[in-house]
């Protein structure tokens, strides 16, 4: 097994608020605790310096990530160039570990001459390209949406930077199928995102609500939240939840048109999950079946009834533990039913089984382990 790695983050791994940096982070606690030491590389931008993470990190470096509008010119992504760094590179040739890039963001190195005989591995989360067309196409403000189409076309052709990596440990089973038909001489693995929990619970009884959680703040998930909105929970008068990250003023107004329908901005981890384990039903929506959706897995190790569309877990082994769904009439008839039923003990051991299969933080980690020491 390895001894230490460098991990090169795109943002603050701290708090694990949102789905890119819970992977981030409790990869490197699980690391931590099989006794990997990590020297940890992160772009600051907002979140300032965070002590939580010397306990379960060898070092941490943070390099401010440059912000100027004048980036946008460049030929390579905005998300790439505002994260280049002589700082990290200096660091990172004082040791010899293996390095792992965490997303295509953390990448502008990933073809610098002075690494081509390191380990070097590529850690996918979106493929980017595809993420940020669908972005531009739910935005809503005409100068971001022409942002992200630029954005998209130089993440296609930024992605080939990949090829100079030693592996690459994808997060999908669709993005892996991807990965296999355009880089196949690489070697790719199949590895599940990490996240925050060690063992199922879910609440017994019946919750009193019905949950839409996420970023709000993010146009896939605040058109999601409007698509619910007008065609689901207008329709059943039934308590509807809408929590997530600095919601935008227009969703505001529309939440406060329907007084069976409430919003809550900007919620804490701990209320986060109490909000899980109180929903009866947890619905998620998602018109683009990107990467793994991280929200799926906290539903799935800690909620009840999980309703979801057949995007939301395109590529991923969850849809016989999840309710899935695309018609809007035969959803709001499930919304009725699941309103009223119990989760069975046959349901909470079929979901136990499934998400030990391939969701396990120290299993993922010892892939990952053992694909890096054949390296060696």
């Amino acid at each position: 097994m390895i001894s230490a790695i460098n991990i090169v983050a795109f943002d603050v791994p701290f708090p694990a608020n949102y789905g890119g940096v819970i992977d981030v982070f409790h990869k490197i606690k699980t690391f931590n605790q099989l006794g990997v030491k990590v020297h940890l590389h992160c772009f600051e931008y907002g979140r300032g310096n965070q002590p939580e993470l010397e306990q379960y990190c060898e070092s941490v470096n943070y390099y401010k990530r440059k912000s100027s509008w004048i980036y946008a010119l460049s030929s390579k992504p905005y998300i790439v160039i505002t994260r280049k760094s002589r700082e990290l590179k200096k660091n990172l040739l004082s040791n010899d570990f293996p390095i792992l890039f965490e997303g295509l963001h953390t990448c502008y190195l990933l073809n610098d001459k002075d690494l081509k005989d390191r380990i070097t591995i590529y850690r996918e989360s979106n493929i980017e390209h595809r993420y940020y067309n669908h972005l531009a196409k739910s935005e809503v403000y005409w100068i971001k949406k022409i942002y992200l189409n630029i954005e998209a076309r130089k993440l296609k052709k930024f992605e080939s930077t990949v090829e100079k990596a030693s592996m690459n440990f994808i997060v999908s089973e669709t993005d892996f199928h991807y990965f296999e038909m355009k880089y196949g001489k690489l070697s790719n693995h199949f590895i599940p995102s990490f996240h925050e929990h060690n063992e199922v619970v879910i609440p017994d009884g019946l919750g009193k609500f019905v949950l839409y959680h996420g970023n709000l703040s993010v146009s896939e998930n605040y058109e999601a939240a409007m698509h619910l909105i007008k065609n689901i929970f207008s329709v059943i008068k039934v308590p509807f939840i809408i929590a997530g990250l600095n919601p935008p003023e227009f969703l505001i107004k529309e939440v406060e048109k329907h007084s069976h329908i409430s919003l809550i901005a900007n919620v804490s981890q701990e209320k986060m999950t109490e909000l899980l384990e109180n929903a009866q039903i947890n619905f998620l929506y998602t018109n683009q079946a990107t990467g793994l959706k991280l929200k799926l897995l906290n539903v799935l190790y800690h909620g009840r009834h999980c309703l979801v569309n057949s995007k939301m877990v395109e590529g991923t082994t969850l849809s016989e533990i999840c309710q899935v769904e695309d018609s809007v009439d035969k959803q709001i008839i499930l919304v009725k039913q699941l309103m009223e039923m119990p989760i069975g003990l046959e349901d909470k051991i079929k979901r136990i089984a499934v998400l030990s299969e391939n969701y396990s933080n120290i299993g993922n980690a010892k892939k990952m382990f053992e694909a890096i020491s054949d390296l060696q």
